[in-house]
């Protein structure tokens, strides 16, 4: 058995912590799209976007830069990381995500979250009060979506849908749909009763705790009826990789420690510390930092713990030089993942 491994990002736009200065929107859109075409060239199996609407971020759609780098590139595959389902349309996620399926020649996906920050709710005009019940019914009505060209629906927050026909379809039928979760135990239930791919969003803590979390999602899984063996699951954790494990720590800790401390700020969290981010990249840890050979001996545990099938290494804090985080890219590709592979056919 194998692992996929790739790359997700929000594409961040933070202040460098020595400078002060951000990278400007439309400059770090175009380095995504130099992150995508890399990725390819060294045969990394993935690339996600996740959807984000602050101006510390860059990617309101990820969509588009998504299909800005499917001519560019050959095989990996091309997905949000996630899309804030509950404010968005489910008519419109699917004809854009179809219409990168196109574009790609059938390598796009679809991660449907409920999302952790929320300025996409006032900005679309949701009401927070509605939270569950928005992600529960736009998830139904986007699964009815992809099955049939011709969708009869009905819920409580969107207008009525009577036989009309949603268009492009896609090339791959059915266009891959994963359920995002920050592991709740709810979350796991749903994507197992759907029988639909999970990733876990691990930014904290050990891994392995996640383990009742994979065997709920199997169980009920099971209980509906789907053969949980065939069930993706992909877990999303930041880090970086550089030669050495030094280097790597010198380039991300002030970077992370930026980022860390503009959301503790706003959610109420203690400052972000060495301590703290040293104790996370600990071997049983969630951040993967280190030199290639430290990353991939942390990335099969992970396997071993949870029986992950795909890894999203989050590399992007934008504060870090970009032409660094292309050498993590690269390094992921041609040294980490090579490692991982090996490690598990033996």
């Amino acid at each position: 058995m194998t692992i996929e491994i790739g790359i997700s990002t929000f594409l961040e736009a933070l202040p460098n912590p020595a400078s002060g200065k951000a990278v400007s929107h439309d400059e770090r859109l175009r380095q995504a799209i130099e992150e995508i075409v890399l990725a390819d060239q060294v045969g990394l199996d993935v690339y996600g976007i996740g959807e984000h609407h602050r101006a510390d971020y860059a990617a309101s759609a990820p969509a588009v830069v998504l299909a800005a780098a499917a001519g560019l590139t050959k095989r990996i595959r091309l997905t949000s990381a996630v899309t804030v389902l509950s404010s968005d349309d489910p008519v419109r996620v699917y004809q854009s995500f179809s219409t990168l399926d196109a574009v790609s020649n059938g390598r796009a996906e679809i991660m449907a979250g409920r999302g952790s920050f929320i300025e996409s709710f006032p900005l679309f005009g949701y009401k927070l009060d509605d939270y569950e019940e928005l992600y529960e019914e736009k998830l139904e009505l986007l699964l009815k979506i992809r099955e049939s060209e011709k969708v009869t629906w009905r819920g409580g927050h969107r207008p009525a849908i009577h036989n009309l026909g949603v268009y492009p379809r896609s090339v791959q039928n059915p266009l891959p749909v994963w359920i995002a979760s920050g592991g709740t135990p709810e979350s796991a239930i749903r994507a197992g009763m759907l029988g639909l791919p999970i990733v876990f969003a691990i930014i904290g803590g050990m891994p392995e705790r996640f383990a009742p979390l994979v065997d709920l999602y199997k169980r009920a899984a099971a209980k509906a009826g789907h053969n949980p063996d065939t069930l993706p699951i992909a877990t999303h954790s930041h880090g970086f990789i550089a030669e050495t494990e030094e280097q790597a720590c010198s380039l991300f800790f002030p970077a992370v420690q930026e980022q860390m401390n503009v959301i503790g700020r706003e959610r109420g969290w203690a400052p972000y510390t060495r301590d703290s981010f040293d104790s996370a990249r600990s071997l049983r840890g969630a951040l993967y930092v280190g030199d290639p050979e430290y990353v991939a001996e942390k990335i099969v545990l992970l396997r071993r713990n949870l029986g992950v099938t795909r890894f999203f290494l989050h590399v992007d804090v934008s504060a870090v030089p970009h032409r660094e985080v292309l050498r993590a890219i690269e390094l992921l590709g041609t040294k980490v993942a090579p490692i991982v592979r090996k490690a598990l056919q033996s």
